[in-house]
Formats: structure tokens, sequence, C-alpha cells
């Protein structure tokens, strides 16, 4: 609970504090990053890092939980601490880090604010930021719990089984734990973080999907090679990954993490996805098939052609196993690859497609394609509240944009 004080300190000073975010998360990363280089040895993503994605993922959780306080101050956004805690967890996060960011946090607010920080200002923005601290570090710690590890221990090595060329930049690699073990439980819809050491001798790290069934002893990631854009490099990992491993080399994955998942209910599912965020639908279509499930499912999918539709014949191949599903490609444009009847060029378009009401929907995909697939799906009579998302990278989603809490209901 935020105390009645602070709540009105925070309430007056987050405009100004919201402003100065870009600089203020800025500052922070440099100085930390400057003292405790050690970090970004298999915990910073050095990518998310160059192209300022990490810097507004974390602007964007401060303004968030602040105002989620503000709107209800003896209650927590659960929701979006639940998808944060996940996100933590899958890079090993342990309490102890949480005072090194608190250090180099409030330095920066100091720095960037100056005299605005009043001895009453910076006690009521520590007392919001212990109450975020504490909350996920009892999440995380109920996380690492229930995947079996100790708190941040979270790195386990596995061999790599077979490897697929699905498209001519995304490549599948099927796993099994190296040491024999049984593979750790997880849920479809879930990631992994994959840590690989890079030419210069740091540790980088990337969350991947599960792409396939993950109720055996083997795991399948589906990687695209991420190329680089004006404001950011090629993707590390991504890249290292496409060049480098081979059957019979080893990987280094974290326990399975991730708030999205399959759920258990008997209603439709719907999966809606654009490009490489095919890849959790299909794991959960192809659990729905090795459960022998009989829900209505729809698979909807968006992709610039049917050459760069990865696991497009695996799609239609587990929709066809169950008794009520069906699917529908949309495709930019035309090209190499073989089109259903129901296939569409053009952009996504939800005219004239049945969404039932009472609809589970999980989406996957470029930022401005689930904004509007969402709002489309609102106006069809979905509830925001089973509407479901999943973000590659850090999650930009900021708060304001939508209602987290509804769309993270499944906390995810």
């Amino acid at each position: 609970m935020l105390s009645a004080e602070s709540a009105a300190v925070i309430r007056a000073t987050l405009p100004v504090v919201a402003e100065s975010l870009d600089e203020i998360t800025t500052r922070f990363y440099g100085a930390m990053f400057r003292d405790r280089p050690e970090l970004l040895d298999g915990m910073f993503n050095r990518g998310n890092q160059a192209s300022g994605a990490q810097r507004r993922a974390l602007a964007g959780s401060i303004a968030g939980f602040a105002s989620a306080l503000l709107a209800d101050p003896e209650a927590r956004p659960d929701a979006l601490l639940a998808r944060i805690a996940h996100k933590h967890a899958a890079v090993g996060v342990t309490e102890d880090q949480y005072v090194i960011v608190h250090k180099y946090l409030f330095g920066a607010i100091a720095e960037v604010l100056g005299d605005a920080v009043t001895p009453e200002v910076a006690a009521a923005w520590d007392e919001a930021y212990w109450l975020m601290a504490g909350a996920l570090i009892a999440r995380e710690a109920l996380l690492y719990q229930e995947a079996g590890v100790r708190p941040g221990e979270i790195w386990r090595q596995w061999t790599v089984v077979e490897r697929r060329e699905e498209t001519s930049d995304v490549a599948s690699f099927l796993l099994r734990p190296a040491d024999g073990e049984p593979a750790p439980r997880a849920r479809a819809g879930q990631y992994v973080s994959v840590r690989v050491r890079m030419p210069d001798g740091v540790r980088q790290l990337r969350q991947y999907s599960l792409s396939s069934d993950p109720g055996g002893d083997l795991r399948r990631i589906t990687v695209k090679r991420v190329a680089g854009a004006e404001d950011a490099p090629d993707g590390e990992v991504s890249t290292l990954l496409h060049r480098r491993i081979r059957p019979g080399d080893e990987l280094t994955l974290s326990a399975p993490f991730g708030d999205v998942v399959l759920d258990e209910d008997d209603t439709p599912v719907v999966l809606v996805s654009a490009g490489i965020g095919c890849t959790p639908m299909v794991g959960m279509l192809d659990r729905l098939v090795a459960t022998g499930s009989d829900r209505p499912v729809l698979v909807l999918h968006a992709d610039r052609s049917p050459a760069e539709h990865a696991l497009r014949r695996e799609t239609r191949t587990l929709a066809a196993r169950l008794p009520r599903a069906s699917t529908r490609f949309w495709y930019e444009q035309s090209g190499p690859g073989n089109t259903a009847p129901s296939d569409r060029f053009g952009l996504m378009d939800l005219a004239g497609v049945d969404i039932p009401a009472d609809a589970t929907v999980y989406l996957c995909g470029p930022l401005p394609f689930m904004r509007s697939v969402r709002t489309r799906l609102l106006r069809a009579g979905v509830s925001a509240r089973n509407i479901r998302y999943e973000v590659f990278g850090p999650d930009l989603w900021l708060p304001g944009t939508v209602d987290a809490a509804d769309d993270t209901a499944d906390a995810a």
C-alpha cells in the first residue's frame, strides 16, 4: 500500500518525472554499466541497449507502476508485475540486484531533476520503488521455486539434435538436455533465454518462444536472423546461431518462463500472429493436438509472402489434425509457395472473419500489428480481458496505449 503522503507527492511530480524518464534511464544505464560492466556479460542484451529499446521499456514500467498506484493506492498492478517478473526470471535477476538498480536509478533522478528532488520527493519515489521491487522479488522467488531452480541459477546445457531451415532467414533447433535428465516442465506459449559467448568473449542472451509442444523431453526454438536497422546492429545471438550452430553442438538455455500461456479451458481459441510471431502460436497449436483438444481453433497469420512464412506447412498440418480448427493466411506479396483457397493477399483484414465473442485470443507480432488487431477484436465484441499478447524483446507496449491489466489477464 502506498502511503497517502507519498501518493500526493508522486501525483504532483509524476508529469515532470515522466517527461524526463528518457534522460534519466539513459544516465542510469550509462553509470551502472560504467561501474558494473559485468552486468553486460550474460544479463543485458547489447542490441536492446544500442537501440534504446531497453531504456524505453524501463521508463514505461516506472511510469506504468506509478500511474497504477495513483489509480488505486491500496492495490498493485499485478498483471504488469507478473509480466516483468517472468522477464526478470528468464535472465536470472536476483534480489541483491535491486539494490544496485536503486543506487544508480536514484542517482540519475537526482542528476536530471536537480533541486526539484527534495527530501520529500526522494522519500515518496523511494517508497514506490521498494513497493515495486518487493513485489517483484516475491514473485520471482515463487517463479524460481516453481521452476525447481535456485534464484538466478536458471541455466542448463542442451544438445542440438536437429536443425531445420524453415525459410531463407529462419531456422529451427530441436534440443535435448545434455545431462540426460528430464526436461523441466514448460507450458505452451512460454519462452527460454539462450545464452551464447560472442567472439569478443562477452556472453549475450536472447529469448525465444518454444515453437513445439513442450510436453516431452525435447524442446524446439525457431530463430529468425535479425538484420540491423538504422538504430540497431544485426542481432548478435540470432546471427551466431544461424552461422555456427549445428547438430551435436550444445547451447545454454534457461528454465522456461512467460505468462502468456495456453489456458486449459474449453472456450474457442484464436491464434493471431505476424512474421516470426507465429512461433508461440505453433507451440500452442501443437499442444492442442498433443492433448486431443476438440476446442474450436482459428489460426490467423500475416506475412510478407508464402516463402517467408516460417512453419507454414506445419501450421496447416497441425490444424488439419484438430476436429474444429481452420487457418487463414494473409500475404503482402505473391511469390513461390503453395497457397490455399482461404489465403488472401494484402494486410490482415478481419472483415468477414467470425471471431467468437467468448474466444481467448493470443497475439504475437510487431507492435503496430498487434495494436491494430486488438482494436478490431474489441470492435468485434471480444472482451479486452480475453486478449493476451506476447512481445519479443523489451515490452514497449507502454501503459496508456492499452490497459496492461486487461491484456495480461492470464497472469503472462
